[in-house]
């Protein structure tokens, strides 16, 4: 029992400092606020990314960034059965955005693979999920590419 209890006590002291610091900690210390996004494309996955999006627009800022998106979204059948239902699909998304101020192209792109459920509506909820998510990422992908290193 007290060498369990050294190994956890010891465990903890050396995992306590390892120095791991999450990237996004200091969101409000970000040298650059995204001002406009012009949106083209999926409007759903765009009105996504815009909600992710505004959380990086800070009126105290002078760096400020404008941006055009343009985003593509396919669902691709992958396979069937036997009876011609479609049993797999794939999602994938692909986001281009030009940074004005640099004229640099950041270029993003999600996919995965999904199981075709019976109940379509239950499966439209499923897909509208996994777009929140794509969005999520690409929006911390592209913040990511946007802070100087």
């Amino acid at each position: 029992m007290l060498k369990k209890n050294i190994i956890l006590f010891s465990l903890i002291l050396i995992l306590n400092s390892c120095g791991f610091t999450p990237i996004y900690l200091n969101k409000n210390e970000l040298q650059f606020s995204i001002e406009q996004v012009n949106y083209s494309g999926d409007r759903e996955l765009n009105n996504f990314l815009k909600m992710n999006l505004n959380k990086y627009k800070n009126a105290k800022i002078d760096n400020k960034i404008s941006i055009d998106a343009n985003s593509t979204y396919k669902k691709i059948i992958l396979s069937k059965d036997g009876t011609g239902e479609v049993t797999n699909y794939q999602l994938e998304t692909e986001v281009i955005f030009l940074i004005k101020s640099t004229n640099r192209k950041i270029k993003i792109t999600e996919r995965k693979i999904i199981n075709s459920i019976d109940d379509k509506f239950e499966e439209t909820k499923y897909e509208r999920s996994i777009k929140q998510s794509f969005a999520l990422s690409i929006s911390n992908k592209l913040i990511s590419e946007l802070i100087p290193n």
